[in-house]
């Protein structure tokens, strides 16, 4: 037995106050003062220096949309975009998806200059508080295929835990496997999920933050994973959309668990 997370139970919530600090990440006049915004933690990447020892932790939200809160009317702001906030124990980074690559917007209050679709910054600028609220509880590994498709079957809770490792990193990606096939009379399984932050370990660890993508993930081994990765994909006529197109294969450990 190990502890593991509980993603059904594990939220980011991000506290915005205007009347102590003007808005950092708002293209719309906020139509209240206050707002705290919960959103389930869909990923942790733990990220290890190995020549400092020092680890950097990042934690992922669900996906959602870009809204006006408690309006009467018009509640998608325009141009609308998908939302993934990305923060760390001190920075954030907001990645937005709009219709086509390469799109900002105004920020507000207008003047304050322009939102591009990869924002980062402090946590302390940009919000009044930030919490991360991570729950454990027990959990077994799954160390055969038999108990892998076993547990698939029986409808237990599963989370992954990849473990990538460079000449200088070494980076734990957790996740919940919300897909995953399963072959009883082979004993075969693949994992089919995401999105999950995928850490570049190739570059300084001072800007490892902004330096993350996201990408689905699949595996049928424990020993190397399959990555598409969310990147600018031409369509044509100088036109770029935002899309999981990149696939990237690499050696790894992979540990499935189910929450017991």
């Amino acid at each position: 037995m190990t502890h593991i997370i509980d993603f059904s139970r594990s939220f980011l919530t991000f506290r915005i106050d205007t009347l102590k600090k003007p808005p950092r990440t708002a293209s719309h006049e906020p139509p209240y003062s206050l707002n705290n915004a919960r959103i389930q933690i869909e990923c942790r990447c733990r990220v290890t220096d190995k020549r400092t020892g020092g680890t950097q932790t990042f934690v992922m939200g669900a996906s959602c949309k870009t809204e006006r809160v408690g309006v009467d009317r018009d509640i998608w702001t325009e141009p609308n975009a998908d939302f993934i906030p990305i923060f760390s124990d001190d920075q954030f980074m907001h990645i937005k998806t709009y219709a086509s690559a390469g799109v900002d917007v105004d920020l507000y209050p207008r003047g304050s200059g322009r939102q591009s679709d990869r924002q980062s910054g402090t946590t302390d600028e940009a919000f009044d508080d930030l919490r991360i609220d991570l729950v454990e509880q027990p959990g077994e590994a799954l160390e055969s295929a038999e108990d892998v498709v076993t547990a698939t079957l029986a409808n237990e809770p599963l989370v992954a835990a990849t473990t990538l490792e460079s000449e200088h990193y070494l980076a734990v990606i957790e996740y919940p496997i919300k897909t995953i096939n399963a072959n009883e009379r082979d004993m075969i399984y693949q994992t089919d999920t995401g999105p999950v932050l995928l850490p570049d370990l190739n570059g300084p660890a001072e800007s490892m933050l902004t330096r993350l993508e996201v990408a689905f993930a699949a595996f049928n081994d424990p020993t190397w994973i399959e990555f598409l990765v969310r990147v600018a994909t031409p369509l044509g006529h100088g036109t770029n959309v935002y899309h999981y197109a990149q696939p990237l294969r690499t050696d790894c450990r992979n540990r499935i668990f189910r929450l017991v």
